[in-house]
């Protein structure tokens, strides 16, 4: 296929070659003839029906410090100038985020979208979870501090989280005893109006935090995600370091389960977490790992992601 591609994320000018997951599928579609353009969220627009980007004409290559080189700016309407929409701009998941894929839905029946950004805005990576308690740590969300004493009360080790937030950062261990905890709420309460997730701490976090690649629904590879010694994040933006794994029976298990769903709902990319046999979060916003996962395996997942979209174009599932 000669396809043109919009990628809407954060400046391409700024990433880096070696971990960037966009990167590696602006490099695989260049590398099959496709025409790239970038835009940020900044530049996208809905006017008197139309949806359309002030984007950057783009070619990508494998130079550190100049991951891209921009032509000039032109606009695009993006339900007739490209056939692919990427939304791939890092989070947090606020209103900002929420605009963009209500505005990026309206493309739908005419360009593809990836991931769907209805569902990508209706599916928060901490929420979705919640579908399959069986597959989850024990979780509550609340801003309810006496619900969080008892859970406290119950499971002694918690891990205290923004809902919304990302990268790992605002993750807290908080041990049986810690006298931060009321301190810690406190933060939480006044910093924001939105609820908070408390889950029940998995002690095999110090054996890594697997991340696994889903591709239209299939399970292509995992990656692990050591913490530091003595930390309990393992994002690899706090420092995490990635590991070769093996998928394991009780991975497939959740993967097997959750991916109709990701596949029903319009997901090509998706990256899940899990710590032991549990599954903690869902992420369909930019996921990260498929550049290690390739550097360690082998396996390609952005070019099996294109794979899976030239299907969905070939069938029209737009």
């Amino acid at each position: 296929m000669s396809l043109k591609i919009a990628f809407q994320m954060d400046p391409i000018t700024g990433v880096d070659i070696d971990a960037d997951t966009t990167f590696a599928l602006a490099e695989v579609a260049q590398a099959r003839g496709y025409t790239l353009y970038t835009y940020g969220p900044e530049q996208l627009a809905y006017n008197a029906g139309r949806v359309t980007a002030r984007a950057f004409p783009t070619t990508v290559q494998r130079v550190k410090d100049t991951p891209a080189i921009l032509g000039d700016p032109v606009l695009l309407d993006l339900a007739t100038d490209v056939d692919v929409v990427w939304m791939r701009q890092d989070p947090p998941f606020d209103m900002s985020y929420i605009t963009a894929a209500h505005i990026l839905e309206r493309l739908k029946g005419d360009t593809l979208v990836c991931n769907d950004p209805e569902w990508v805005r209706s599916c928060p990576e901490k929420i979705l979870p919640l579908d399959y308690p069986d597959l989850i740590p024990e979780t509550l969300i609340t801003r309810d501090k006496l619900a969080i004493d008892a859970f406290r009360a119950k499971h002694k080790d918690i891990i205290l989280k923004p809902l919304f937030g990302n990268g790992g950062a605002g993750v807290f261990l908080v041990k049986a005893g810690d006298s931060n905890y009321d301190s810690l709420l406190e933060m939480f309460f006044e910093g924001s109006r939105e609820a908070i997730i408390a889950q029940a701490f998995l002690p095999a976090v110090s054996e890594g935090d697997k991340r696994i690649i889903i591709i239209d629904g299939e399970a292509v590879g995992a990656i692990n995600r050591k913490p530091l010694k003595g930390q309990t994040r393992s994002n690899m933006h706090v420092g995490g370091v990635a590991m070769p794994t093996e998928l394991t029976e009780s991975d497939m298990v959740i993967c097997d389960t959750i991916g109709p769903m990701l596949r029903e709902r319009g997901q090509i990319l998706v990256g899940i977490d899990v710590i032991g046999d549990k599954m903690t979060e869902i992420n369909l916003t930019s996921p990260t790992g498929v550049q290690e996962l390739k550097r360690f395996s082998g396996i390609d997942a952005a070019a099996l992601s294109w794979d899976a979209i030239e299907r969905r174009l070939s069938t029209n599932k737009i």
